[in-house]
């Protein structure tokens, strides 16, 4: 027998209030999404924090955007070992299938994920730097991140680090050979964003002076 249980009640009644509405509105739209398959542009990389609404940010309606979330954002190094990626998977399919143009890595300010970081990699979460913690070893993604804050005022490392979770994930997309490859054929770019959620900010990883600017 499953362990699954109905829905709750408020999830039921959101649901019918948008069947009635934004889908009867747009049941054309709907349709022909489901008939012709998705053609995203991009493809966002985003934390999974709840108060992180990329759609909402851009404005996006159904079928633009190709989102993989999870903890911090993160991309992982390019590691063809045979096991279990999701992110990697995420990135393959987005590139090499949909022929996406676009690859947008996407940070945002109080993050727990990078809060956690800092925190194991600086000695204060010993529960993280054990080997059966699933968020501890995916923070790994971040340490040499972390390393490059370390020496900065306390106040200004997890602004910083955050920052560097996308910059990280920049870094280690271009390890995977089909997306060098379509970068260096100019099929595909790669964006770095960083988001304030607190103040509705957004910013972006200039080239030219690898920093992040208002956007």
């Amino acid at each position: 027998m499953s362990h699954a249980r109905l829905l709750p009640a408020y999830l039921v009644q959101r649901f019918h209030g948008w069947r009635a509405t934004t889908y009867q509105d747009n049941k054309a739209w709907f349709r022909r999404l489901a008939e012709s398959g998705q053609h995203p542009r991009a493809m966002v990389i985003s934390c999974c924090d709840s108060r992180v609404h990329v759609t909402s940010i851009f404005g996006a309606d159904e079928g633009e955007f190709f989102i993989h979330r999870n903890i911090a954002g993160l991309v992982p190094p390019y590691n063809p070992d045979g096991e279990r990626h999701g992110t990697s998977a995420a990135v393959e399919y987005a590139v090499t299938s949909l022929g996406v143009a676009h690859i947008v890595v996407l940070g945002h300010s109080s993050c727990g994920g990078v809060k956690g970081c800092h925190d194991m990699c600086s000695g204060h979460a010993p529960e993280l730097l054990e080997k059966t913690s699933f968020v501890g070893r995916w923070m790994d993604i971040l340490r040499p991140g972390y390393e490059r804050i370390e020496g900065l005022p306390q106040t200004e490392r997890l602004p910083a680090l955050e920052k560097q979770a996308v910059i990280v994930s920049l870094e280690n997309l271009m390890s995977f050979p089909f997306v060098k490859a379509a970068v260096e054929d100019e099929r595909l770019t790669l964006h770095g964003l960083w988001t304030n959620t607190g103040e509705g900010g957004l910013e972006q990883l200039d080239p030219a002076t690898d920093s992040f600017v208002p956007v």
